[in-house]
């Protein structure tokens, strides 16, 4: 029975824990940006356009190299 006792300090010592990290997070400002999830889709990704820009370069050089 005393164990019952010990785990159930533990699991209320560990709530309280992670209860004071959310209120710690949430005054400090981790949650305040609510503007950019909702327009994030209408971003463009510029990785996938950096790859096709080097991939139509390669390809137009390859294109060169073969006709010549």
């Amino acid at each position: 029975m005393s164990v019952i006792y010990v785990l159930l300090a533990i699991s209320v010592t560990v709530a309280v824990a992670f209860f004071a990290a959310f209120v710690l997070s949430v005054k400090s400002g981790q949650y305040d940006d609510t503007y950019t999830p909702s327009v994030r889709m209408l971003f463009e990704d510029e990785i996938v356009k950096e790859k096709d820009k080097s991939n139509l370069n390669n390809q137009k050089s390859n294109k060169n190299s073969t006709n010549q």
